[in-house]
């Protein structure tokens, strides 16, 4: 009978998050309905998208690492559970997958390094590792490795896909639709994820997965303002967090120039793109007639 118990534990555990008695049956089927199944293929098929997206270009412009970066952290932080739990095949295949395709993504950063803009790649991931670090240590519901890396990830997720939207703010004049596909794609996984949240909750009162909720409020809040201004051009969110960044990176390049007494960024970005920043800077500063 114990290991009965056990063994329902280490499904419950690997299926989600639940504080306060319940019937696991109940829990079960409301953990599996339509709202996840959604997400779930949105977010395999924003990844497929992605891999099918640079094959086809032979290129990642367009497409942030620092993103790619946190997704592989997210993922092999969160899905250690793979090593001790029980798991069904859906879990274990969609898992594994995460994981090897974030790899293979990150291998071709590597492969197709010369197509790579870094000067539009400016987000600081210390800014958001360090912080959700702190959060995950304050937050989790208990202190076990396991528990702490998996309340870590989800902090992670939520800010994730900033460097992308900053990123496309910044380059703005990519208009490939592999790349829009798989950011929308992204986006709707978390938009159907929060569904799921709330069906669950409307269901079943006592559940709880408030590092979830967090997380995923911060991405959709991201999510449907970058929206707004790739269909209307209107952002409330852009320019603060341009604004933002900027500053950050300012601030970062100090200290790195007081500390290692290396090149501030904004110098080495300048000898990158010197010449189409100098071309861009004599275009602005041409009367208009001769346009």
């Amino acid at each position: 009978m114990a290991a009965e118990v056990g063994a329902t534990k280490q499904v419950l555990d690997s299926m989600d998050k639940l504080h306060g008695p319940s019937n696991f049956v109940n829990f079960a089927a409301y953990s599996w309905n339509i709202f996840r199944y959604i997400g779930d293929y949105l977010h395999l098929g924003g990844i497929v998208t992605l891999l099918v997206t640079i094959a086809r270009n032979k290129s990642v412009a367009g497409i942030s690492r620092t993103t790619q970066i946190l997704y592989c952290i997210v993922f092999i932080t969160r899905y250690l559970d793979l090593l001790d739990h029980a798991q069904s095949f859906y879990l274990v295949f969609f898992k594994l997958t995460y994981i090897a395709t974030s790899i293979v993504v990150l291998a071709l950063f590597y492969n197709y390094d010369s197509t790579y803009a870094r000067r539009h790649d400016t987000c600081n991931m210390t800014v958001i590792l360090v912080p959700c670090s702190i959060a995950a240590l304050l937050l989790t519901n208990d202190y076990s490795p396991l528990e702490v890396l998996w309340t870590f990830s989800e902090f992670i997720e939520g800010f994730a896909m900033v460097p992308q939207y900053i990123f496309c703010y910044r380059e703005r004049v990519n208009k490939d639709v592999g790349t829009s596909l798989y950011v929308v794609m992204l986006g709707g996984y978390r938009v159907f994820y929060a569904l799921n949240w709330i069906y669950k909750k409307i269901n079943m009162p006592r559940y709880s997965d408030i590092q979830s909720w967090i997380g995923g409020l911060v991405e959709i809040m991201f999510f449907l303002d970058f929206l707004n201004y790739r269909f209307t051009g209107n952002s409330i969110l852009r320019s603060f967090v341009l604004k933002v960044d900027t500053k950050i990176n300012e601030i970062s390049d100090q200290v790195e120039s007081k500390v290692l007494g290396s090149a501030p960024r904004t110098e080495r970005l300048e000898t990158e793109g010197g010449e189409m920043r100098r071309r861009r800077k004599q275009e602005e500063e041409r009367p208009m007639e001769d346009v």
